[in-house]
């Protein structure tokens, strides 16, 4: 989920409270874009635009805070609109070439890409003459200068907790400082962030970023994380090549937490070990891609990397040799290291879909439908004599269809990697699968139906990677945490009626049926029902808020303060990352 902007919480709650609220008359993009028209005096929109003359490219800006608005135009002084430069940049056209609607809904995409506009529109306008044609722009900034905040708070639990004083369009200029706090349970962290995704002006971006983690009983310095990465991307579908190079770092203890504990782990022996370990994490690779096709895209390449991983129980444990082996064989990711030569593929139809009202209720939103595929093969030869020696393939699959005003997706990925050499030469390793389908339905009395079902299968994870379930991330209603496997499925279903406009606010409500299990062997659903509520300010974020009450029907119930969640985003976000790259 994105970062969540809370800064101006009571000044935007205040609409609500405002008597006789009027809901706009037309929706809020559609608003906008009369509102851009009426900049142009004399235009209008060209209904035949496609391979006319295009003439001229218009750019209609406007402010955070619109005398539309519900909010004090005082608050346009603390932040810089997006200057025009920014805008045009990111333009496919030009001037004296012909229009096409493929290319300026690409624009638009790529704008609404930058995260900077809380509404991007391109229109196309009636030129001087009769066989020509002008491309307007319409854009509304999000407000840039916010105390973000990530966060995942389940009764009174606040499991983490991120605060990023930030300013995301620095000088409107499309580049984002930041300074970071995240609290979790064990720890506070303490960095910054840069990102600019126009290097110079240039198709080169640049991000980086650095956190010191100190430790919440002690308050000392417990380890350093961060990342740098240079990028030259697909900026368009006719961009022939992207180059990618980036360096990752993290060292800490690691502390895995059941509900505000740390996991007591059952020992054969007798008695428990704390669920902590020490990881030392150091990783750099390059990526170069090729790419052919129109409709269908191939793009593909290679690359190399290498990467130093170790992980142990800490001397501070005060376990015994036989503890910490015990933790190491069974429970921690393995420790490696490894160089290897990198191959990647990916196939895909550029069709895309906009829509509202999916995930969040007012904005367009971009949706890639047709198949999607993607492949990647590792090869890591035993260049030194502790380094790693294997063989492995991860390969991911979706289709998206729209068909009316319903979507429908079906997600796959898989990998497997064969030991070369070394201790388990022969073996195969790291065989994991998963899938997840999602059905949007048409509207239904104004709202619609959403429904997702996941399936996370580990057979043999190096990483031993145990998975959670119970909160706020995905099976609401139950303890945090509350169950825990190497293996997951869970079933969302919820209707999320029609926003009641008040002003610009979008207030929506949610009826929910969770059914979830992570497990072992087999699995034992847990079930619940519930209800909630989402809150969109499309001025300050892009997406809802999200708080949820949930009643289990099968099992054990927390107290009832602990059977409401609150975060941002949509349940349908908690996903495994491996659905996309495995």
């Amino acid at each position: 989920m994105g970062p969540v902007s809370l800064a101006w919480l009571p000044l935007l709650v205040a609409p609500l409270l405002a008597a006789d609220p009027a809901p706009p008359a037309k929706g809020y993009e559609d608003a906008l874009v009369q509102w851009g028209l009426a900049l142009e005096e004399g235009r209008s929109i060209e209904p035949e635009p496609e391979g006319k003359r295009l003439e001229s490219v218009l750019v209609a800006s406007e402010d955070v805070v619109a005398p539309s608005d519900p909010y004090p135009l005082l608050l346009n002084v603390f932040h810089a609109r997006t200057r025009e430069g920014v805008i045009r940049r990111e333009v496919l056209l030009k001037p004296g070439e012909p229009y096409s609607a493929v290319r300026a809904l690409e624009t638009a995409r790529n704008l609404r890409k930058l995260g900077i506009f809380a509404v991007v529109r391109v229109v196309p306008v009636r030129g001087s003459t009769p066989d020509a044609v002008s491309l307007l722009i319409i854009t509304k900034d999000l407000w840039s200068l916010r105390l973000n905040q990530d966060f995942q708070v389940v009764g009174t639990l606040v499991q983490s907790l991120r605060l990023q004083g930030t300013e995301q369009n620095f000088l409107g200029l499309n580049k984002k400082v930041a300074l970071d706090f995240l609290l979790r349970l064990d720890s506070v962290s303490l960095g910054q962030t840069y990102v600019d995704p126009r290097l110079g002006g240039s198709r080169w971006s640049l991000s980086e970023t650095a956190s010191l983690v100190f430790g919440r009983e002690s308050g000392q310095l417990e380890g350093s994380r961060g990342n740098v990465q240079v990028t030259r991307p697909f900026y368009s579908l006719d961009t022939p090549w992207s180059f990618q190079a980036q360096a990752v770092w993290r060292v800490q203890p690691i502390r895995v937490f059941r509900g505000a504990e740390v996991w007591a782990l059952p020992y054969p022996g007798g008695g428990t070990v704390p669920y902590i370990y020490d990881a030392r994490e150091f990783s750099g690779s390059t990526l170069y891609l090729r790419s052919w096709g129109s409709r269908y895209k191939l793009d593909a390449g290679g690359g190399v990397g290498l990467y130093h991983r170790r992980y142990g129980a800490p001397a501070s444990s005060g376990l015994d040799e036989a503890q910490s082996a015990w933790l190491r064989d069974t429970l921690l990711p393995r420790s490696e290291d490894a160089t290897y030569v990198l191959a990647y593929a990916r196939f895909w139809e550029t069709r895309y879909e906009v829509m509202r009202d999916v995930d969040s209720y007012a904005l367009s939103e971009d949706f890639q439908v047709g198949p999607y595929l993607t492949a990647t093969a590792r090869y890591a030869p035993a260049l030194l004599a502790s380094a790693g020696n294997f063989a492995e393939v991860g390969l991911t699959a979706r289709y998206r269809v729209r068909l009316g005003d319903a979507l429908s997706s079906l997600a796959t990925a898989a990998s497997v990697r064969r030991v070369l050499g070394g201790q388990g030469a022969g073996t195969w390793t790291n065989r994991r699968w998963a899938a997840e389908f999602q059905q949007v339905s048409p509207k239904v009395l104004g709202g619609r139906f959403v429904v997702r079902g996941l399936l996370d299968v580990n057979i043999d994870d190096l990483n031993e990677r145990v998975l959670l379930l119970g909160g706020g991330n995905g099976l609401r209603g139950a303890r945090p945490e509350a169950y825990s496997g190497k293996r997951m499925a869970l079933l969302n279903v919820e209707y999320r009626t029609r926003p009641l406009i008040l002003y610009t606010v979008h207030l929506g409500g949610v009826l929910f049926y969770d059914a979830g299990s992570a497990f072992e062997e087999g699995p034992r659903f847990v079930h619940s029902v519930g209800v909630g509520l989402r809150l969109l300010f499309p001025q300050f974020n892009t997406f809802p808020f999200r708080l949820d009450f949930g009643y289990v029907l099968n099992d054990e119930r927390p107290e009832f303060g602990g059977r409401f969640s609150f975060s941002g985003g949509q349940v349908t976000e908690f996903r495994p990352a491996f659905l996309d790259s495995p």
